[in-house]
């Protein structure tokens, strides 16, 4: 089958469409031929080698997180699923495999794929979805009547974040560029503000919020200074570095690592198929060009989430 992989640390060029063997799904695995799978920024982080220590991975590995395709070959002990069925998965990060024909996944980080969307368009769903999930209900611990600010809500997070807060009955203010504003005023945000001047302060975009969730990747000044933004008592949830504590004032902080959870990306998928969270994919790019996405993800010039089609 073909599969692209790298065989050692570093730029996009190591990145190689190549030959492989076809993955064989031992107990508890099930081999799923790939639809789609999708770039996200830590693909970048681990093919440069970044997570090394943190996250150890065997080499040549095959990179793609998201998965989207269709159920081909059960393992031993695998129960309630069919060969034919679509299904979607967060891979996990230290063997992932989604840039291939095929790709062995843990039978319990599957879920079925949304119905009412193209099932290559639910490979933008894992990962974004189970980070958005994560962040809102287990880091913020969202409760009905909140409000939250959402710093960065136009990304693929945070985009899902603005939606499944408003779902979950809170107050909405997403901040980001403006050619994002009228998606998220269409997602239910009580108010859209262009990027924030943090020198502007809280007051000025109706702050402090119970709930602050950032998205972007600023120094740890800037982060320091979205502590002001939490109201007292509050909390501040982040998936770019860590946002301080004000103990004073019983603010906390927590700061995200996704995991892959099938029950939670099939709550995931119903809240898809209901209508209640949308996808936003802006680019479909076939899996042969992954190394010119990456290339494209380091140069700024990805116009938003990319989805990769198999071969």
């Amino acid at each position: 089958m073909k599969a692209v992989r790298f065989h050692e640390f570093g730029g996009s060029e190591v990145l190689r469409y190549e030959d492989v063997d076809r993955p064989v799904p031992g107990a508890g695995q099930v081999l799923v031929r790939v639809a789609a799978t999708s770039f996200n920024p830590v693909d970048d982080h681990i093919r440069a080698g970044v997570l090394a220590e943190m996250l150890p991975i065997a080499l040549p590995y095959v990179p793609g997180i998201d998965l989207a395709g269709t159920v081909a070959e059960l393992g031993a002990g695998v129960t309630g699923l069919d060969v034919g069925d679509r299904v979607v998965a967060m891979l996990p990060l230290d063997s992932a495999g989604g840039a291939a024909e095929y790709a062995l996944v843990p039978a319990g980080s599957l879920a079925p794929a949304p119905r009412t969307v193209e099932l290559v368009d639910a490979a933008a769903l894992p990962l974004t979805g189970l980070a958005a999930w994560q962040t809102t209900f287990e880091l913020a611990e969202l409760k009905p009547g909140q409000t939250v600010l959402v710093n960065g809500a136009g990304g693929a997070v945070g985009s899902l974040v603005v939606q499944l807060a408003v779902d979950a009955g809170a107050h909405v203010v997403a901040v980001d560029a403006p050619r994002h504003a009228d998606r998220l005023r269409g997602y239910g945000a009580d108010r859209v503000v262009g990027p924030l001047d943090l020198a502007a302060g809280p007051a000025a975009v109706g702050g402090p919020f119970q709930v602050v969730v950032n998205h972007v990747r600023v120094s740890p000044e800037e982060l320091a200074r979205l502590t002001d933004y939490v109201a007292d008592g509050g909390v501040a949830a982040s998936t770019a570095g860590p946002i301080p504590e004000a103990p004073a004032r019983k603010v906390r902080s927590a700061s995200l690592w996704v995991r892959g959870d099938g029950a939670q990306l099939t709550e995931l998928v119903a809240k898809v198929d209901a209508g209640t969270l949308r996808l936003h994919v802006a680019a479909h790019r076939p899996v042969a060009e992954l190394a010119a996405v990456h290339e494209d993800a380091a140069a700024g010039r990805l116009p938003g989430k990319t989805v990769v089609l198999a071969p």
